[in-house]
């Protein structure tokens, strides 16, 4: 789930203080954030026809505790995610849209492959946008007192939405998540990043790929993305690498990376003077990357490590990119036992971020320093000989 939650919008009135924050009965809860949206400056119909038929939506819940997809290791989710048929939707869409993505290059510095990426994994190239109610997702995941602090403010920006003519209460569907349009973007991004591409008036990312394409574009720029610059290239690494080096909380210049043997495996690697780090998905034995300092800008798209590498992969890809090789990498854990690691590392001192059995950015810290406790080759790939030894 996306992360930029505007949390200024959060604070902007003081009576909500005593509001009701989260949990307890619902249509309590609905009548408080009511009373809220009057006290932050909205208008009392507006107020009152937006939230007449919020209703409790338990699938939105479901799917919050449901996201096991994630777990699964690189390569089988790159294959799976990475099909011919959206290679091919990818090529028809760049021509379809090349004046868009020569804008979204232009103008926002994104190179088109990482917009194409995004759409076709978000929606499919907006074949499926996600049959969830927005507003009644948005406002039952603020009431759940799990994550009321990052959905809250959502609630809110969809009304401001509302008042723009750009979002229909009753109508407006997308992810569980309450994200909307083409490219899933949440209201408050919608706020704040949002393009008319297209010049109607009006963002409207459900219908217009103009709209939605530039937005994408808009909020990785916003989010730190670096014009003329990589985000992630397949490299081959030497078999006596200090695997320690490794993961994305070790960084070197690509020139360094290069003196020490890692070489790309399609060509020169570029950008020789930028910091980058060596990222290997499923260990020493899988395939490698260099990632950049743009890779990273794409976890505040989405937070899950496996999603953002195939995504990073795929738009290299889609701009000409041969498939990776997948290597032999030792087999992984199931999420059984990847839960019972995270239960033994939590137990050891580490913040692994929840005993949830994803492989996270976290869970692979406490990995890789366990290993090199242990003397095992550290790189962050948890294996049942770990496990053992742990």
């Amino acid at each position: 789930m996306k992360t930029r939650l505007a949390a200024a919008l959060f604070a902007l009135s003081a009576t909500a203080a005593t509001a009701q924050q989260c949990g307890g009965d619902f249509g309590a809860f609905v009548n408080g954030l009511r009373e809220e949206a009057v006290a932050r400056g909205h208008s009392a119909d507006a107020a009152a026809q937006f939230f007449s038929g919020v209703r409790y939506d338990q699938a939105t819940i479901n799917a919050d505790r449901a996201q096991g997809i994630f777990s699964t290791p690189f390569t089988e989710f790159a294959r799976r995610l990475i099909s011919q048929n959206r290679m091919d939707h990818g090529r028809i869409n760049e021509e379809r849209y090349r004046s868009v993505f020569d804008r979204v290059e232009s103008e926002f510095g994104v190179s088109r492959g990482v917009i194409l990426a995004f759409w076709a994994f978000e929606t499919d190239f907006g074949s499926f946008q996600g049959d969830f109610n927005t507003v009644n997702s948005l406002v039952t995941l603020a009431h759940d007192c799990r994550r009321p602090e990052l959905f809250r403010p959502q609630v809110f920006a969809a009304l401001e939405l509302y008042e723009h003519g750009d979002l229909d209460p009753r109508t407006t569907t997308g992810a569980w998540a309450g994200e909307i349009g083409m490219v899933q973007m949440l209201p408050a991004d919608i706020l704040e990043r949002g393009i008319d591409g297209d010049g109607d008036g009006h963002v409207t990312l459900k219908t217009s790929a103009p709209d939605a394409l530039l937005s994408g574009a808009n909020m990785l720029r916003s989010l730190g993305w670096r014009a003329g610059e990589p985000w992630l290239v397949e490299i081959d690494v030497p078999e006596d690498m200090d695997w320690s080096l490794t993961g994305l909380d070790h960084t070197r210049t690509v020139a360094e990376w290069q003196q020490m043997g890692v070489t790309g495996r399609s060509g020169p690697l570029p950008a020789t003077g930028l910091e980058a780090s060596v990222l290997l998905p499923e260990g020493r034995r899988g395939p490698a990357f260099m990632a950049y300092p743009n890779y990273s800008v794409l976890f505040e798209w989405n937070q899950s490590f496996v999603y953002v590498t195939t995504a990073a992969y795929f738009a290299t890809r889609l701009e000409g990119a041969p498939v990776f090789d997948a290597g032999n990498p030792e087999p992984g854990l199931s999420g059984d036992q990847m839960r019972a690691l995270q239960q033994r590392l939590t137990e050891l001192g580490h913040d692994v971020g929840g005993i949830d059995g994803i492989l996270g950015r976290q869970t692979r810290q406490a990995v890789q320093a366990e290993q090199q406790r242990l003397g095992m080759p550290a790189d962050a790939w948890p294996t049942q000989a770990l496990l053992n030894a742990l």
